[in-house]
């Protein structure tokens, strides 16, 4: 096991992986921005190394610096959490290379799965089945994009090979706007991710978007964990996640996470990942993509199994055997996620940063939270608006909704704007409750009103 492990991330997921390390009695380095100072990450560590300014390719992004630091403190191990450098192929091979155990896939693996066409073309390859789209990047000058969207039909959707996080992406619903939806979406995808490779997809209509959490071992082995349905979204970015989905059957819920474990295991998995689908609702999937680190959501499996994720992805880095058979997982209720953020859901959720002047957090039977905030500490403009994961568990999707409502209202945060209002918005929705939902449901049902 791993003496000393960096963590290169900041926020609610450097303190819940510090968490996890104290548990498995390995000790600690926060890396901090000049910012970060006050953060709780750098309290909660054992050591912390300021690493630069607060500009992210001077701190959160310097390989250097982070690899400095490492050497410095002695650390064995980095764990990237989630973001900034979670999924950097070159950061992989750097730790690689000065002898540090990079806490995830392998390089190899990273740079397959990141490439989202290298990695649809993968599992097609494997049968494994993938929404109809191009076999490779389009560009607006090229003729073979408004062939493809008249072969597959309209609407047709725009993604960056290298996206995620909504970037990079465009709805076409016809040939008139496909040229310059490529051309937008191209732009965008070179801003944040350095590449301006797009493919086209067909745009499923109504979708679910569903992900099953993947583990695997350097000796082969690897099991699915129950789906978490992230469907309730805001420009491609997950507001609210569940599980079990309220879409799928058990018949249908097994077949995906046996595919799911498929997928990783085509490509030798270790450590933890997601793979993501899209649904529809006659439930019809499609391979999405794979997320090769750990996610934001994933307290929602760690509450529904008693799992956790953390610990294990650090333990099979480290080279232990999984010992989870998916077959036998036990599940417990229901879960549902919330994240809060730091905007301003009346200015069209500008970003709010400031000082939290008062802070009441929920408790009480079936609640969890992750943060990193407290009362007097200066939330940076510098970085994503996440402040709070607020997950709420129940023996039934009725009593977590019930917990969850509770939570959201018991919530106080004073001297920053938040977005727990929508929360309690959608919360309290007729079509939530009913279970009626898709990653279209915000713009139809509750956009209206801000």
């Amino acid at each position: 096991m791993f003496k000393k492990i960096l963590i290169a991330n900041r926020g609610e997921i450097a303190c819940r992986i510090i968490r996890a390390c104290k548990e498995l009695g390995i000790n600690t380095v926060a890396i901090y921005s000049d910012v970060d100072k006050e953060s709780m990450h750098v309290k909660l560590a054992d050591q912390s190394v300021c690493i630069g300014p607060a500009n992210v390719l001077n701190s959160y992004l310097n390989i250097p610096s982070i690899i400095a630091a490492s050497e410095v403190t002695g650390a064995d191990a980095i764990h990237p959490g989630y973001g900034f450098l979670a999924e950097n192929t070159y950061f992989a091979e750097v730790c690689e290379a000065c002898k540090l155990k990079f806490i995830g896939p392998s390089k190899n693996v990273i740079k397959q799965m990141g490439d989202k066409i290298a990695a649809i073309k993968l599992m097609k390859k494997f049968g494994i089945p993938v929404i109809p789209g191009s076999d490779g990047p389009v560009n607006s000058e090229d003729s073979k994009a408004l062939y493809i969207a008249d072969k597959i039909g309209y609407p047709v959707i725009i993604k960056a090979s290298s996206g995620g996080g909504g970037k990079g992406m465009r709805v076409v619903y016809s040939k008139d706007t496909l040229k310059h939806s490529i051309n937008t979406a191209q732009i965008e995808a070179k801003n944040a991710f350095g590449n301006p490779e797009v493919y086209i997809e067909k745009f499923i209509e109504e979708p679910h978007h569903i992900e099953f959490q993947i583990l695997g071992d350097k000796y082969g082995k690897v099991a699915y964990l129950p789906e978490r349905d992230c469907s309730v979204q805001r420009r491609h970015q997950k507001l609210i996640e569940e599980s079990p989905s309220t879409l799928l059957t058990e018949t249908l819920r097994k077949k995906i996470g046996k595919i799911a474990q498929h997928a990783a295991s085509i490509i030798k998995y270790v450590t933890v990942g997601t793979v993501e689908f899209i649904v529809d609702k006659k439930g019809h999937f499609y391979f999405m993509e794979m997320n090769t680190r750990i996610q934001v959501e994933h307290p929602v499996t760690e509450m529904l199994t008693g799992i956790d994720l953390v610990k294990e992805q650090i333990k099979l880095a480290a080279g232990d055997k999984l010992y989870i058979n998916s077959d036998k997982i036990k599940t417990f209720g229901h879960v549902i996620e919330c994240r809060i953020n730091a905007e301003d859901p009346s200015k069209d959720f500008i970003p709010s940063p400031g000082q939290i002047k008062k802070l009441f957090l929920p408790g009480g039977p079936g609640i969890r939270i992750d943060t990193n905030i407290y009362t007097g500490y200066t939330i940076p403009a510098f970085y994503d608006s996440l402040i709070i994961k607020l997950i709420a568990h129940g023996q039934t999707r009725y009593e977590a909704i019930i917990r969850m409502k509770r939570a959201l209202e018991e919530l106080h945060i004073e001297g920053i704007k938040n977005t727990s209002s929508i929360l309690k918005d959608i919360i309290i929705n007729e079509r939530f409750n009913k279970g009626n939902v898709n990653t279209n449901f915000l713009n139809e049902h509750i956009f209206g009103k801000y």
